[in-house]
């Protein structure tokens, strides 16, 4: 399939710019590539007044589908410059307080967080035809908490918390494993201290959209947005 496209842009200072694009060979027909959403659907009736509990009932049930690493999540920072960046972590932990998952504080997402704390999240369960999106504050968990899950995981995954600089420039992948060979050594018989630059954020939800694929595209969606002692729900257009 070959796409010819011709976008007009208003900039900034207000003038139209025409920005062209050339032909480009797809090796798919993606204007052709669509579903239908066949569920049942979502009524005000069927939310819990929680969004937390709400998030419990959808997380079980894709348990008990049995989706693939169903505690995926897109997680998306703000750079200074304002530019959003997205990447997919996993979801370690959830309760009133929020949404945690770990990385590395000197990432380019901690790095991001550290300036500016707002974040935002997407769960999306194709098998289930329904999606969460969580928008909210990250603020960094205990050294506690941070450390009674480090030594939860496996030791791979603890030595390459140490190994990894993460999202420096590297030159081979081989500059890794000799990292790896040398914390092996080094922390041979003993116990692996979590790193300090290593640990949890904690996403404090302001508002929580739930959303379940419909039929020509007419999706049901409800948001719950945080007051001061309880939460309003209220339904989107799709």
């Amino acid at each position: 399939m070959t796409v010819d496209a011709t976008l007009t842009l208003s900039a900034f200072s207000g003038c139209p710019r025409r920005l062209i694009f050339a032909a480009v060979n797809l090796p798919h027909d993606l204007i052709a590539m669509r579903e239908e959403y066949f569920t049942h659907g979502l009524r005000r009736i069927d939310l819990d007044p929680d969004p937390i509990k709400q998030f419990g009932i959808w997380f079980t049930a894709a348990v008990e589908v049995g989706i693939s690493e169903m505690n995926a999540f897109a997680l998306a920072t703000v750079a200074e410059n304002g530019q959003p960046t997205t990447r997919m972590v996993l979801l370690k932990g959830y309760d009133h307080a929020g949404f945690v998952f770990y990385t590395n504080y000197q990432s380019e997402k901690g790095r991001h967080l550290e300036k500016n704390p707002r974040a935002a999240l997407v769960i999306h369960w194709k098998e289930l035809e329904r999606q969460i999106r969580i928008d909210g504050i990250a603020e960094k968990v205990s050294r506690e908490e941070s450390a009674r899950y480090f030594h939860s995981r496996p030791i791979g995954s603890q030595l390459g918390a140490w190994v990894s600089h993460q999202s420096e420039v590297i030159h081979a992948r081989r500059i890794l494993e000799a990292r790896l060979s040398e914390l092996e050594e080094r922390f041979a018989g003993q116990e692996i201290p979590c790193p300090p630059h290593w640990g949890g954020y904690r996403v404090r939800p302001e508002r929580i959209e739930f959303w379940q694929g419909r039929p020509n595209r007419l999706h049901d969606r409800f948001r719950y947005t945080r007051e001061v002692e309880s939460w309003r729900i209220e339904r989107l257009a799709p």
